[in-house]
């Protein structure tokens, strides 16, 4: 396996790489003018037509690193003909989330825009009709989850015989989740003679072994340390007692007056629950988690683009591949008990080139998880003050407080009536019991409803 790493690789424009006419005019159209290293090393080998495994923190542009060549080896065969049958599968792109596939066909429309050349998405927890008509229609560029595409292979909606280029991105989150079996049932599908594209955050040993099984002598790019986090993302950690957070997190939103600030839980019920609360304290957030359908993820996220939302409130798999442009600020809520994770949640800021800052809140109990972070990174986190406006302490606050349906905060109590306060005096146990009132007269039993219910 040849082993080219990058270290310092000089920026040089996107003209100089040899893309086609039409994919750099739609590239200078977003404008992006010099490519980032692993663009700069990466293109022009997939334009050869080498297999490549591709290691690169998040945020560093992975995904032009394949769209683009991508699409430029295509452009030999693009047409214009409306015939679904002229538009076979040429490029599938395998992702682990359906967030990250549809960024990833995001790109793709954006970079194709002024070509002939077709795209389409397909992942869970949406109507699968309208894919189907999509793909019935002819694509060359297919991106998906490998579990809805075998979906689509099963129904016969479509044919992968053609498919000349294979790209796994996020390599390393799809073995996590399980996807391997899918994965090679894909794999089986495919032209043995194809070019396959492998990225990943890491290359750790279970990916290498997947690169030897499905990769011909690819060209291996590496263009960070591994587990190595940005220098220009600020660190730091401020220690809070648990109840201190969600103030924390409210205050350093308002007091500098933060937007898109992406905030990491490590439970779904949690992330929903944080918020709420932070809604409530005058803060415009939402949260995505697994839970929640495929339209409501997609709401928020739109929601979080646009500047409408202060703080998105996410776990890290509904996060991965997150790519928003200009994320000032990540806060870790929780500390991920994977210190892997932490790498992946802070690559969300300082994305292509610019500055960010990853701040994590932690109580006593939590200080573990921070030095296994420390000791993967290799860097000391430092730590902080945070000084805490003074909250007027709730009254009825207990366990449920936040959590909508037991929260009394601002409201008034009604008067209790003294009868529940009263102790309890057991029944006369030589009281005879009463008959049933069957047989007796209406007049009777009318009155003994009304002792019953207290009258007289």
């Amino acid at each position: 396996m040849a082993d080219t790493t990058i270290s310092d690789l000089t920026p040089q424009t996107f003209s100089v790489l040899g893309l086609h006419p039409d994919i750099l005019k739609a590239v200078a159209a977003t404008g992006y003018t010099s490519p980032t290293p692993i663009q700069a090393q990466a293109i022009p080998i997939v334009m050869q037509g080498r297999d490549v495994m591709g290691a690169a923190q998040t945020g560093t542009g992975k995904t032009a690193a394949f769209t683009l060549p991508i699409l430029h080896r295509l452009m030999s065969v693009a047409n214009s003909s409306a015939s679904p049958a002229r538009h076979p599968v040429r490029a599938l792109v395998l992702t682990p989330t359906r967030e990250l596939a549809d960024q990833v066909a995001d790109n793709v429309s954006t970079y194709s825009e002024s070509t002939p050349l077709r795209s389409a998405v397909v992942f869970g927890g949406v109507d699968i009709n309208p894919q189907r008509d999509a793909l019935r229609r002819g694509c060359e560029v297919l991106i998906a989850t490998p579990g809805r595409l075998l979906d689509h292979v099963e129904q016969k909606n479509v044919n992968l015989g053609q498919v000349g280029i294979l790209v796994l991105d996020e390599a390393d989150r799809m073995l996590d989740m399980g996807f391997l079996p899918d994965l090679d049932r894909i794999v089986r599908l495919l032209p043995a003679q194809r070019q396959t594209l492998l990225f990943s955050a890491t290359f750790s040993n279970e990916i290498r072994k997947l690169g030897r099984s499905w990769l011909n002598d690819p060209i291996e790019i590496e263009v960070a340390a591994r587990n190595a986090t940005a220098e220009n993302v600020s660190q730091i950690a401020y220690p809070l007692g648990g109840n201190d957070k969600r103030s924390a997190v409210a205050h350093l939103v308002k007091s500098r007056n933060l937007n898109q600030v992406i905030v990491f839980c490590n439970t779904k019920i949690g992330t929903s629950r944080l918020a709420r609360q932070l809604d409530q304290d005058g803060v415009r957030s939402e949260s995505i988690h697994g839970d929640k359908s495929q339209l409501e993820r997609m709401k928020a996220l739109e929601a979080f683009k646009a500047g409408q939302l202060q703080v998105l409130v996410a776990t890290d798999v509904a996060a991965r591949g997150l790519d928003v442009a200009g994320v000032p600020c990540v806060i870790n809520y929780d500390l991920p008990y994977n210190a892997e994770d932490y790498v992946h949640r802070i690559g969300r800021t300082g994305r292509a080139g610019a500055s960010g800052e990853a701040i994590a809140l932690f109580a006593p109990d939590e200080e573990r998880f921070l030095l296994d972070i420390e000791k993967l990174i290799k860097k000391k986190i430092p730590r902080g003050t945070l000084n805490l406006p003074s909250q007027p302490r709730r009254s009825g606050s207990s366990a449920y407080e936040g959590r909508g349906r037991y929260s009394d905060s601002g409201r008034s109590r009604a008067p209790v009536d003294d009868f529940f306060s009263r102790p309890y005096v057991a029944a006369n146990v030589d009281a005879k019991p009463r008959l049933p009132t069957h047989n007796r007269d209406t007049k009777n039993t009318r009155k003994s409803v009304g002792v019953l219910l207290g009258g007289r």
